[in-house]
């Protein structure tokens, strides 16, 4: 039996400091997994669990959405996802008895690691006007609370549908499909926080707002550059990607502000050889300031211009469009203006155009550390210009990388939930559906924070996630979701969201990806699409956490029986009870999915197709490739100021948080903590173990506050912290956002150190 959840809240404000590891995984990674998955599920149920997960027969890992191999291992999985499956899979139950026993203030005072290491919620749970703690309600009260407050809304534009990326292919494509039938493409989602930017550039650039490579790529690649990216703690299983290219030959350069242990050595625990030795996966880190990125590789592309050779010109000439123009802008970078965005020297930089030369197949690849500033959107289209001057889209080994964070977040904006909809899909589903959707766009995450402030929304219901703890500007999130008249969460867990309610709140406790789905046309599965556009099949195997429970595609279902009423058309009830109906109607809606229900039936499932990728073809409006020119941005530090970017520890996934340690930088038992450069703690008067309030500043004026955090002197990069979301959330301005994309720009925010308080 799994031993019970903490009965009291760990202290996370005193952590103990070590020195920082230089390789990641091997068998401490192995040994801690283990532990906590006994500590969550018992002896038995974790090895009933942990065999499946990433398996063709089993379930798509609730964590990250790297890809799977045709050929897979036994133990296919990271020590990130078994802490995800254990979570997940745990034999904790809350109860109602639990949430008699928490007032919602009680709730809102403990931090969000207690809060998830409760356990499974067991029964829909209802919080009444004026009640101080959740009660137990029937499915049928609950959505009929739904359908009352959504009916009284003056607008359908006044209801907010928010989805998380956990969520599968047929809940999201249900979702969106009631929403719109509802009369609202206020469809905001977790892709506004992280890709936004990526897909912002990607659709102007190269047409299509995906990553062009397969894990094949990776592969057989010549260089991976991986920009703002820390595999070693976010996307372990690439670890394995890199390794297996290097074997082959390929160079590694890291560009990054902090040194991350997975990319210096990486201990393979599913190899002997790679347990007690590992491999050295960097050959060039390129240690930049942040924000510099787009001034790097913008002097990169001057570099390369003026390279005898060097240049694709034929891959240029046949398939690319603004080459004049984008050429001329590159010209003018400078070595001066470079070397002061990126903090880099010299010799470093031309080392990397040594690299850069010699390979014919080059991978750039990125996350976070990259989409989340103000000039994020530039910043990527100039990865692009890069990439194009050497014919590098479209070749095999070669192209664009965003690595995706949360499992199927790439596959909910394939369904459709996406607050700006092309009239290609809304025709499509219209036809499909016999409905009229909505053609004005609706609210990404930030407007709808805004909307909720000002009154402009009403009702906010959320399809997983963790809403209130991954958004910007926390007094401000805060305070907008309060002023609901109703907040819904579709959950497995609790979680910070549960306790900032509107006047009228509810939870509505869902199936897990490793819970047995059985409606009442059989056992169902669900699908998802990882970060290479692959879609398999996903077959949860457990017995449900508790009879009570709902399946995503249900809850949905239902909730459109509730609310739109028998004047629906659209066979709700038959979407329930068969999973493959929905599918069909998919196949029939989105391009890419023609005979879903016989492809998926492939173990391993099937490729989506990708134009620029498999053709060389190129769906913009110049029906080319788009080289692009912009003004150099960085991020500009006042005196006696740092550049912070938040980040997550290795004991941590999105919001989620498994455990107080981070275990390759060696913090211990804490999470209040701030990474300095011990010569800029110096020059600020900030000792070693010294403890402090974090200030941001920005044009507004306003004081956000981050109180109580440990100086940790690190080797980070000059002018630069570093800490974790999402105590630093609060630092992050609602209105501090990327251009175009309007992600927040949660990696560039500056801040001052006063005396804690």
């Amino acid at each position: 039996m799994a031993s019970k959840p903490p009965a009291g809240d760990p202290v996370q404000d005193a952590p103990q400091v070590e020195p920082a590891k230089h390789a990641a995984a091997g068998l401490p990674a192995v040994a801690r997994s283990l532990r906590i998955a006994q500590q969550q599920m018992g002896l038995r149920r974790t090895a009933q669990t942990l065999l499946k997960v990433n398996q063709k027969d089993g379930f798509d890992c609730p964590g990250c959405a790297w890809p799977e191999g045709d050929q897979r291992h036994t133990a296919e999985f990271c020590e990130n996802g078994a802490k995800a499956v254990a979570e997940e899979a745990t034999l904790r139950r809350v109860t109602p008895d639990f949430f008699a026993a928490h007032p919602v203030a009680d709730l809102a005072g403990r931090s969000g690691y207690w809060l998830g290491q409760q356990g499974r919620i067991t029964q829909p749970m209802y919080l009444p006007e004026g009640a101080d703690r959740y009660e137990a309600v029937t499915w049928e009260r609950a959505f009929g609370i739904i359908a009352e407050e959504l009916g009284a809304l003056g607008s359908p534009d006044e209801a907010l549908f928010y989805t998380s990326g956990r969520t599968s292919n047929e809940a999201a494509f249900l979702l969106q499909l009631f929403a719109r039938e509802f009369g609202t493409n206020n469809l905001p989602d977790c892709s506004n926080m992280c890709h936004e930017s990526s897909g912002s550039a990607l659709t102007e650039t190269i047409g299509v707002g995906k990553g062009s490579v397969s894990l094949e790529d990776l592969h057989h690649s010549d260089l991976i550059i991986i920009a703002g990216q820390n595999p070693g703690t976010n996307h372990p299983r690439m670890l394995s990607a890199l390794e297996k290219a290097k074997a082959a030959g390929a160079k590694i350069i890291s560009v990054n502000p902090l040194p991350e242990a997975g990319l210096e050595r990486f201990k393979n625990p599913q190899t002997p050889l790679g347990l007690v030795r590992g491999a050295a996966l960097n050959d060039l880190f390129l240690q930049i300031r942040i924000g510099g990125d787009q001034a790097l590789f913008r002097l990169l592309n001057r570099l390369i211009l003026q390279t005898e050779g060097a240049v694709d010109e034929t891959f240029v000439a046949e398939h690319t469009h603004g080459y004049e123009e984008f050429a001329a802008t590159a010209a003018e970078a400078d070595w001066d203006t470079t070397l002061a965005a990126t903090g880099l020297d010299r010799a470093a930089i031309e080392q990397a155009l040594d690299l850069i030369l010699a390979s014919r197949r080059t991978v750039v690849c990125w996350a976070m550390g990259l989409t989340q500033h103000k000039h994020s959107v530039p910043t990527i289209r100039e990865i692009v210009n890069f990439l194009l001057l050497r014919g590098n889209i479209g070749r095999p080994g070669a192209g664009v990388c965003p690595v995706r964070g949360h499992s199927n977040v790439q596959g909910d904006r394939t369904m459709g939930i996406f607050e700006r909809p092309s009239p290609a899909f809304l025709d499509a589903l219209d036809k499909e559906f016999a409905i009229t959707s909505p053609r004005h766009h609706g609210y990404d995450v930030v407007r709808a924070i805004r909307a909720l402030r000002d009154g402009d929304a009403k009702v906010f219901f959320a399809m997983g996630g963790n809403f209130v703890a991954a958004t910007p500007d926390t007094a401000v999130t805060e305070a907008a979701m309060r002023n609901a008249r109703l907040t819904v969460h579709v959950s497995t867990k609790l979680n910070r969201s549960h306790a900032v309610t509107g006047t009228r709140a509810l939870i509505l406790p869902t199936l897990g990806r490793t819970d047995k789905d059985v409606q009442a046309g059989g056992k169902q599965f669900v699908t998802v699409e990882d970060s290479m556009s692959k879609v398999h099949a996903s077959r949860g195997n457990l017995t449900p956490a508790s009879p009570h429970l709902l399946s995503e595609p249900a809850i949905v279902a239902r909730l459109a029986r509730a609310v739109l009423g028998p004047g629906s058309a659209t066979p709700w009830e038959e979407f329930e009870k068969d999973y493959a109906t929905i599918r069909d109607r998919i196949s029939r809606v989105v391009p890419g999915f023609e005979n879903f229900n016989a492809r998926i039936a492939h173990p391993g499932g099937f490729t989506l197709p990708h134009a620029p990728r498999d053709s060389r073809r190129f769906p913009t409006a110049t029906g080319k490739a788009n080289f692009t020119a912009a003004p150099v941005e960085f991020p500009e530090l006042p005196e006696g100021r740092l550049l912070l970017q938040t980040l997550r520890s290795h004991d941590q996934y999105n919001t989620t948080i498994y455990g107080l340690d981070d275990h390759y930088r060696g913090i211990k038992g804490g999470r209040r903590v701030v990474l300095v450069h011990p010569d800029d703690g110096a020059a600020l008067g900030l000792a070693d173990g010294a403890y402090t309030d974090l200030v941001s500043e920005w044009k507004d004026g306003v004081e956000r506050r981050a109180p109580g955090f440990r100086v940790v002197h690190y080797p980070t990069a000059r002018g630069c912290a570093a800490a974790y979301y999402p105590e630093t959330n609060v630092l992050v301005p609602l209105d501090s956002t990327a251009d175009t994309s309007n992600t927040p720009a949660s990696k560039s925010v500056v801040v001052r150190f006063e005396p804690a308080g």
